[in-house]
């Protein structure tokens, strides 16, 4: 007998929050299947304050949060979500007043918001179902990349061999002085060399709005890789173009016209550091892992 059960993940990231919700089909003969239902993506961008401003979380985007949270509330209510967990990452960590704003979304709209660690983000987003992608004696390098933090994720041999989060997020990188960014990428760049030196043909796993959105543009189908030959021309392409340009020329959502080219520049930095000539782009992300954590812990 079929049975489908609705689970709901909150993603309050540092560039936008996302609600996903989730039809999860249980049959006796096979595993269970995971069909997302409804995505909505509201741009709230928290690490403008988290990563300046002193640390704080401006009571104007407290504001929106709280509306947010209202709305995914009502939409979960629709579509008769049995469980839901909220997890914000990079910029909730960072912000000084995180304990307050987390505090007042719970008493203004009864939504409980976990904030979580960068091992433990990197953790939820590699339980995703990766096993279409990560089989034989092949290596791969998963790289997740937010608006706070870049989360790698190192297989080999379909086990997790290493894992790091890096505080390199495509909001950070637009907010920080070059400097710094210049240091950040160096630290990233010998963990990458180190933990991959022994290692022979990897791949790039990519998650994360911009590979998503650049591997629709390439029209590429589902399962196909992208070149590394491909997305440096893409990033070569986009750098050239003025940021009104890539909303009206190309159609990128505002929110999404800056921080394509800093997410285009790790994942590229990073296929270089490996010896990676392509990119898989299974659209799964820190959501599918919460999704399917609340599934499991539900049995």
């Amino acid at each position: 007998m079929l049975e489908i059960k609705k689970f709901a993940a909150i993603d309050i990231g540092s560039n936008a929050i996302r609600l996903l919700i989730s039809n999860v089909i249980i049959s006796e003969d096979r595993e269970p299947q995971f069909k997302k239902s409804s995505l909505v993506r509201v741009p709230i961008r928290l690490g403008a304050d988290a990563f300046t401003n002193n640390g704080i979380i401006s009571a104007a985007n407290i504001g929106r949060l709280i509306d947010a949270m209202e709305a995914f509330k009502l939409l979960m209510n629709v579509h008769g979500v049995a469980q839901y967990k909220a997890c914000a990452t990079s910029a909730m960590r960072e912000a000084t007043n995180s304990k307050e704003v987390t505090e007042k979304i719970l008493s203004e709209t009864g939504v409980k918001i976990d904030v979580i660690g960068g091992k433990e983000e990197a953790a939820i987003i590699s339980s995703t179902d990766l096993s279409e992608l990560i089989e034989g004696d092949n290596s791969y390098l998963y790289v997740d990349v937010g608006g706070g933090s870049t989360e790698f994720t190192l297989f080999s041999k379909g086990e997790i061999i290493s894992s790091k989060s890096f505080k390199m997020g495509t909001v950070r990188l637009l907010n920080n002085k070059k400097v710094l960014n210049k240091e950040i990428f160096t630290n990233v760049e010998k963990w990458i060399k180190k933990s991959t030196k022994d290692l022979k043909r990897i791949s790039l796993i990519g998650s994360g709005g911009n590979i998503n959105k650049i591997f629709k543009m390439s029209g590429r189908s589902e399962g196909k890789p992208i070149s590394f030959i491909y997305l440096n021309a893409q990033y070569q392409f986009l750098k050239q173009m003025s940021y009104d340009d890539r909303i009206s020329e190309l159609s990128l959502n505002p929110d999404r016209a800056d921080v394509i080219i800093p997410a285009t520049k790790i994942y590229l930095s990073a296929m270089k550091w490996s010896g990676a000539r392509k990119i898989y782009v299974p659209k799964i992300g820190l959501s599918d892992g919460i999704i399917k954590s609340l599934y499991y812990s539900s049995l």
